[in-house]
């Protein structure tokens, strides 16, 4: 409040985006990679990935319906003449063609268009010709808050309901290797809950607990895992100062681990419309990293997630 007792605006300490902006420049550096637009039949999904070209981060092939997605070119007044473009008469169809395509190599990633998440992921999960691998399918938010001190990633958000130990195992190990793909060598991962104290009433807890034995073993590799922490106490070092919570993570995360979708989604939303956050996102855990854009999302969140799909795809692979 100023002295007037009116509110005053935050003051954030750097501009918005910056460090996406940062992100992106760093992937123009490398190859772009051919990236399957699913059914690309509205402006902003045909508008997010043709910028995504231009800034040099991919090669589009759009797949769909050529009529609707020439219809959508015509409303942004571009040629799609240079283009790849794969018919395909509905957006089902697009789907299905999208994944048998990244399956045979042909793709490096996938970007969902026009079409609802359920009908791209359900081609992607489907069994026998989807994208599956031995990991859990999981999305991670890369959150640019200008009220945090560098980036952030939250996970998971968008897929996993309630997942279980072993999904949790896997939504962590997903979010690790993105952190490493985009420069982070040792990340902070804060497994949240809504106490510090491991509470067999607050199942959340004790697999927070599990995780971080499981990292002590060698079962999560790469990061430095702790938890169960509230929100608080995982954000700021005073706050868990002030509870004596001895910590290499708190006060300094890299990644936040949510207890379940819902608190996942509400955190990650909370801190784009009220801390003023840019945000990018891919699904990790499949054959190919997939940007499973929102409606909602403008055409620099497009932009940004292409460019950590294009991250993650070129990112040193360990020796077998």
């Amino acid at each position: 409040m100023s002295e007037s007792g009116k509110a005053t605006a935050p003051v954030f300490p750097r501009a918005r985006g910056a460090l996406l902006d940062a992100l992106i420049t760093r992937a123009q550096a490398l190859p772009p990679i051919r990236m399957g637009v699913v059914h690309p039949c509205d402006r902003p999904s045909l508008e997010g990935a043709l910028a995504a070209r231009d800034k040099g981060l991919i090669v589009p092939t759009l797949i769909g319906p050529c009529k609707k997605m020439e219809a959508a070119a015509r409303q942004i007044g571009v040629s799609l003449e240079d283009i790849d473009i794969v018919e395909a008469p509905h957006s089902h169809a697009a789907a299905d063609q999208a994944v048998e395509m990244a399956r045979r190599g042909k793709l490096h990633a996938l970007m969902k268009g026009a079409l609802h998440t359920d009908e791209l992921m359900s081609a992607v999960v489907r069994e026998g010709t989807g994208l599956r691998t031995d990991r859990r399918i999981s999305h991670v938010f890369v959150i640019d808050a200008p009220t945090y001190h560098k980036l952030l990633l939250v996970t998971d958000a968008a897929i996993n309901i309630l997942p279980a130990l072993e999904v949790k195992r896997d939504i962590v190990r997903n979010a690790v290797d993105l952190a490493h793909a985009i420069g982070l060598a040792r990340p902070k991962v804060a497994l949240l809950s809504a106490v510090e104290t491991v509470e067999p009433k607050i199942p959340s807890t004790v697999e927070a607990a599990a995780l971080c034995k499981m990292a002590d073993r060698g079962q999560i590799e790469g990061a430095i895992l702790d938890g169960p922490l509230a929100f608080d106490n995982a954000i700021s070092r005073e706050a868990a100062d002030a509870k004596q919570i001895a910590s290499q993570v708190a006060g300094d995360p890299d990644i936040l681990v949510a207890p379940d979708l819902e608190a996942g989604n509400i955190l990650a939303k909370q801190l784009v419309f009220l801390a003023g956050a840019d945000t990018a996102g891919i699904v990790l855990g499949a054959r190919v990293p997939i940007v499973l854009t929102s409606r909602a999302d403008d055409v620099a969140s497009r932009v940004a997630s292409s460019a950590l799909a294009q991250l993650f795809t070129h990112r040193p692979r360990p020796t077998p």
